[in-house]
C-alpha cells in the first residue's frame, strides 16, 4: 500500500462493488465533502497565492497554469475562464498540459512521465510570472520538472498538491496542501482530491480578481458581455450598482461600448464614456474608488 494518501485505499471501500446503488452514491457523496474540508485548512496560502497573482498581472506578468491529466484539466478550466469572467487578457494567461491541450479527448498517462517535455514546454516563463502547478500527489514529473524551471528563472511558484511533503512544494513562494483523504476509488484523483482543487483554483482566481477591481458588492464587472445572456446579465448588475431601471441601464450599457464600469460611471454622472475611462484609470480600474472621485467631484462643485 502507498504512503501517499492521494494512493491508499479508503477505509469504507470494502465490498463497495456489492453495494446497493444508493449506498455507494452516498459514500462517493460524503467522500467528496470531507475533502472539500482541506480547503479550509489551506486558506491562508490561498490568499498568500492570490496576492501573487493578483502582483502578476498588475505588474505586466503572465499566468501560467501547469499540470497533467485530471490535475491539469482542473487547472486549466481556471485559466479558460478568466478571460470571459473577469476580462484578463487572454495573451497574460498560458496553460501548460502534459502532452498538449488539442484535442483533449482521452488522457495518456505517457506525457506526465516526461520532465524533458516538462522543461520544452517552460520556455515560455520568464521571470516576471506567476506559475501554478498542481499535481495531487505532487511528484508527477512533468509538473516538478516546469516547477524547477519557474524556480530557476525567478518566476514567483504557487504549488498546489494533495500530499504532505510533496516534492513539489520544495522551494514554491507559495505551498497549497490540499490534505484529502484516500480515495473511495483508489488513486481516482479525479474525486475528491480533484474537488479539493477545483474549490482551491476557484478561491484563488476569484481573490486575485477582488484585488485586481475585477468584483464590485458580488457583482463580476470586468466580464467580456460577448452573448445575448452575458448582455443582458451586465445591464441588470449596471442596474443593480446605479440603483436604475434595466432599459435605462441597457441603454447606459450601450454607450458603453460593452463596458459595465463605463456604463455606471455614466449612470453616475460621468460627462462621456472617455471621461468614465479617464476615471477609472485614475482609480487602478476599481471602479468604487472611481465612483468615490466622481461623488466627490459633483459635491464640490455643488458648494462651489
Amino acid at each position: 500500500m502507498s504512503k501517499n494518501a492521494t494512493e491508499a485505499r479508503h477505509g469504507k471501500a470494502e465490498g463497495l462493488d456489492m453495494r446497493a446503488p444508493a449506498e455507494i452514491l452516498e459514500l462517493l457523496a460524503a467522500a467528496q465533502q470531507e475533502a472539500a474540508k482541506a480547503v479550509d485548512r489551506a486558506i491562508p496560502a490561498i490568499a498568500e497565492a492570490a496576492d501573487l497573482m493578483a502582483a502578476t498581472l498588475k505588474s505586466g506578468g503572465k499566468l501560467v497554469y501547469v499540470g497533467a491529466g485530471s490535475a491539469g484539466l482542473v487547472a486549466m478550466t481556471d485559466a479558460l475562464e478568466l478571460p470571459g469572467t473577469y476580462g484578463i487578457a487572454p495573451e497574460k494567461l498560458v496553460v501548460l498540459f502534459a502532452g498538449g491541450l488539442s484535442p483533449v479527448t482521452d488522457l495518456p498517462g505517457g506525457p506526465e512521465d516526461d520532465p524533458v517535455l516538462g522543461r520544452h514546454d517552460a520556455d515560455v516563463i520568464s521571470g516576471e510570472d506567476c506559475v501554478l502547478c498542481v499535481s495531487a500527489s505532487g511528484s508527477t514529473p512533468y509538473t516538478v520538472a516546469v516547477a524547477e524551471v519557474a524556480r530557476a528563472r525567478g518566476a514567483k511558484l504557487v504549488a498546489i498538491a494533495n500530499n504532505a511533503g510533496a516534492r513539489l512544494f520544495d522551494g514554491a513562494d507559495v505551498a497549497i496542501l490540499l490534505e484529502t483523504p484516500p480515495e473511495v476509488v483508489a488513486g481516482s484523483t479525479r474525486m475528491g482530491a480533484g474537488t479539493a482543487q477545483k474549490m482551491a483554483f476557484n478561491m484563488l482566481s476569484t481573490l486575485a480578481a477582488v484585488k485586481l477591481g475585477h468584483v464590485h458588492d458580488g457583482h463580476m464587472v470586468s466580464l467580456r458581455a460577448d452573448n445575448d445572456k452575458l448582455r443582458a446579465r451586465a445591464a441588470r448588475m449596471v442596474a443593480d450598482i446605479a440603483g436604475i431601471d434595466f432599459e435605462e441601464a441597457r441603454a447606459w450599457f450601450g454607450a458603453a461600448d460593452g463596458s459595465v464600469k463605463v456604463a455606471v460611471l455614466l449612470a453616475a454622472g460621468a460627462a462621456d464614456a472617455e471621461a468614465a475611462k479617464a476615471l477609472l484609470a485614475r482609480s487602478g480600474e476599481v471602479l468604487r474608488v472611481a465612483l468615490d472621485e466622481l461623488h466627490a467631484g459633483k459635491s464640490s462643485m455643488k458648494r462651489a
